[in-house]
């Protein structure tokens, strides 16, 4: 075993103790700390207490060189919270949200709104007359019941801007095992938005362990579940079946993916293609330094960037090197505008075409 365990808290069934190692895997241990439990005390894996239907707590990263994650500085760790109004309080995102028809000069009113923060009077978005807004208190209630289920935990809550998109992000059950050492573990992202974008969506969240990479990206869009809010507990209980069930097959299929990746080789001629690819020479001549200055970070990743030494040399590794560098090394924008880059807008696309390429190499 080679990571501390956590305190015991009352609000945990099971204690984190250690990472056992078998053969070429690994895998994390618990101990179970529920009184009334028949098993109290006895030292399980995460599949046992799935089975034995007992929460199982947050567990810490195995490789003691962890990058710290994008959105450390700006999300707040969640206390376990039960339900996500509980998490929506928590993270202080309880704020009102209110549409507003927009006045002319001359006092007319117009065919025209706008959201507005209650408590700040904060305009957020431009909306048509149909828009209503879903209150953050409200936004993510379906998902209570996996929680309730043990399916799923909610671990962090962020805000973008104003309070145009506030986020949560829910950790899965299990993990991801790629190469037999190599943790992914598997997320969704909870988002609602009030600038007319979009309303509630759950999105399918990879994040690889060592290094923090959000692979998000990888899934074309397939990995988007809009989610239609209506006040109705038994429509509830359909949604979170259905994000739930679309969840679990998605990551099976990231699960042969991912490892097909870290079970293809590549030349380094290979690797130099791929980057040139993913970052060519503007055909004006323009910005031709700053690609260069990309694809040497990319390239020097897959030598000795965090996890280097797990997927060096394969096609992972190459898909790999571009999250980091998307997640941990994108230049000019502060932390709030780079997470907001990484989950949704240019970092998004970069690794979209990373994916995109690195399939290439598979069929080659």
């Amino acid at each position: 075993m080679c990571a501390r365990a956590h305190p015991a808290s009352p609000d945990t069934d099971a204690i984190f103790v250690g990472w056992q190692k078998s053969g070429k895997e690994i895998f994390p241990l618990f101990n179970i700390i529920a009184a009334d439990h028949p098993l109290c005390h006895s030292t399980v894996t995460d599949v046992t207490l799935r089975k034995l239907q007992l929460r199982i707590p947050q567990t810490p990263s195995p490789y003691p060189e962890t990058a710290p994650a994008p959105w450390h500085n700006q999300g707040i760790n969640l206390n376990n919270p039960k339900t996500a109004r509980e998490a929506i309080e928590m993270a202080g995102l309880d704020y009102t949200v209110l549409k507003k028809q927009l006045e002319s000069k001359a006092g007319l009113k117009q065919d025209a709104y706008t959201t507005v923060r209650t408590d700040t009077g904060d305009i957020l978005g431009a909306v048509n007359k149909n828009y209503e807004p879903i209150q953050n208190a409200d936004a993510f209630t379906f998902f209570d019941t996996l929680v309730t289920e043990n399916e799923a935990i909610y671990e962090t809550a962020g805000v973008f801007g104003k309070g145009e998109r506030i986020w949560i992000l829910a950790k899965l059950t299990g993990y991801l095992m790629v190469h037999g050492n190599d943790i992914v573990n598997k997320y969704l992202l909870l988002t609602n938005s009030h600038d007319g974008s979009s309303q509630i969506r759950a999105r399918v969240t990879p994040i690889r362990v060592i290094c923090n990479n959000t692979l998000t990206a990888a899934l074309h869009g397939a990995g988007d579940i809009p989610i239609h809010h209506m006040p109705d507990a038994v429509y509830d209980l359909e949604r979170a079946l259905t994000v739930l069930g679309q969840s679990i097959s998605l990551y099976e299929q990231l699960d042969a993916v991912f490892n097909s990746m870290a079970s293809k080789k590549i030349a380094d001629d290979q690797l130099r293609d791929y980057v040139r690819a993913l970052v060519p020479d503007n055909e004006e001549m323009l910005n031709t330094v700053r690609a260069e200055k990309i694809r040497d970070s990319v390239l020097h990743l897959h030598e000795s960037g965090l996890g280097a030494h797990l997927a060096r040399g394969t096609v992972w590794g190459a898909f790999n090197s571009v999250a980091e560098y998307t997640d941990h090394m994108m230049s000019g924008e502060d932390e709030a505008t780079r997470l907001n880059s990484i989950w949704f807008r240019r970092g998004a696309q970069l690794k979209a075409k990373a994916f995109r390429l690195a399939e290439r190499m598979m069929r080659a």
